[in-house]
């Protein structure tokens, strides 16, 4: 198989006549049965990287080496923030001359050029400068990258968790067999016996450090134990502390589920992750203090709290008592049959006067009775016939019709005369007018 070729695009017209445009021929099609052999990938990989040409390249070196009598010096050139490196060669002077010593964990800029080794397939980065990432520059991005993340809103204290007052599992992030380690579990355990903690052992400083604490955060933060992290770390130099300010943890820690407590260094240190935890504590010792409670002083205080509920009720019940005897002592509740025959004497004082009022009633209504009586008896008929007055009536068939004037009883009428202690049967014999018409009454001019 021939490798391909790249086709012209400008072809050259015969002598004498200007240059024409040809027409590109179509390039070769790839596929199975027309594949590219492995040089022409390899060459035409190394023209892409040529292309890119000079550039400057910032990591952490991992590895030197440096050996003597050799005109190439090898590193590895890493990123403090991801699993990804770069073979890096060099004039051995370049590192020897340093002003600031090249070690393994060193900050650096280089600036040079790719090169794609056709043959073994390899990439390396051929530098020409190297400058250490001095302090002062590693500082100012520190600052930057607060600025930007602060822009963000990651340092809002309402994104802040709450951290747990008694977790089921405490997290913990540190470096193996360190100090910060220790003091946490020593702190912890004396002040609450039973609790449990799940430890990820990590780098704390280096390259290797920000990858795996991000691993570690990312499997203490899907484990539903695990109900607060703490991320632990001594003191150190600003480069050792680089990584708990690393862009990647911090956005990690914004992002997480579980409370995340930082506890980095010692008071004065302040790397970016206290900034985005949920607390920050001054110190590892610290840590365990904020994350776990002490049982002494909560027993102390259940006791306190307990003393107090029982003085609270011991009081309530005095002053209950005290009301209660004072209720007691009151007329009303010290003779309780008391209102009651007042009562009672009340009511038979009412009965009796209402008694008096009826009876009175009824002697008025029966006097005033009896006087009707009398004058009803003075104007009736009876007092009349009493007094010698008589009823005259003609008898006719069943009917009786009073007698009024003489023509009412002619001759041979029937009569029956009422007197005042029965009646008189009679007939009339005549009538015999009296002469002018008296005013007396009609039925006495009869008799």
């Amino acid at each position: 198989m021939t490798e391909p070729r790249t086709p012209s695009t400008v072809g050259r017209a015969a002598p004498g006549q200007p240059e024409q445009p040809q027409t590109p021929s179509a390039a070769p099609a790839n596929s199975a049965e027309q594949p590219y052999p492995v040089r022409s990938v390899a060459i035409k990989v190394a023209q892409w990287i040529d292309r890119l040409g000079s550039i400057w390249v910032e990591g952490q070196i991992t590895q030197i080496n440096l050996r003597p009598g050799t005109r190439t010096a090898f590193l590895v050139l890493r990123d403090p923030s991801a699993d990804m490196s770069l073979s890096v060669t060099c004039d051995p002077d370049l590192i020897r001359k340093s002003a600031v010593p090249l070690q393994e964990g060193s900050r650096v800029v280089v600036y040079g050029k790719l090169s794609f080794f056709t043959g073994r397939g390899t990439l390396s980065l051929r530098v020409i400068e190297i400058r250490p990432v001095g302090i002062g520059e590693l500082l100012a991005r520190i600052e930057r990258l607060k600025a930007l993340l602060a822009a963000e809103g990651l340092f809002d204290p309402r994104l802040k968790r709450p951290i747990p007052f008694l977790p089921k599992t405490v997290g913990l992030i540190t470096g193996r067999a360190s100090a910060a380690e220790r003091d946490v579990l020593t702190v912890a355990r004396n002040r609450w016996p039973a609790v449990r903690f799940e430890i990820r052992n990590t780098a704390v400083q280096g390259p290797s450090a920000v990858p795996q604490m991000l691993e570690a955060l990312a499997q203490l933060d899907r484990d539903p134990a695990v109900e607060v992290i703490v991320l632990a770390r001594g003191g150190g130099s600003v480069e050792d502390l680089l990584p708990f300010s690393d862009e990647a943890l911090c956005r990690a820690i914004v992002a997480a589920t579980t409370p995340i407590v930082s506890a980095i260094g010692h008071e004065p240190d302040n790397p970016l992750s206290d900034l985005v935890a949920d607390l920050r504590a001054a110190t590892p010792t610290d840590a365990a203090k904020r994350v776990v409670p002490d049982a002494a002083a909560e027993l102390a205080g259940v006791h306190d709290m307990r003393a107090r509920a029982a003085a609270a009720l011991r009081g309530w019940v005095d002053r209950e008592t005290r009301a209660l005897t004072q209720l007691r002592s009151r007329p009303v509740l010290a003779d309780p049959l008391r209102e009651i025959d007042r009562r009672r004497e009340e009511v038979e004082r009412l009965r009796a006067s209402a008694q008096r009022s009826a009876e009175q009633f009824i002697r008025t209504e029966a006097t005033a009775t009896r006087h009707l009586r009398e004058k009803l008896t003075a104007v009736g008929p009876a007092a009349t016939l009493a007094r010698g007055y008589a009823v005259v009536q003609r008898v006719a068939g069943p009917e009786r019709h009073v007698v009024r004037t003489i023509e009412d009883a002619p001759a041979g009428s029937q009569l029956r005369i009422r007197v005042a202690d029965g009646a008189v049967t009679a007939a009339a014999l005549g009538t015999q007018a009296l002469g002018p018409r008296s005013t007396e009454d009609p039925e006495t001019r009869r008799n």
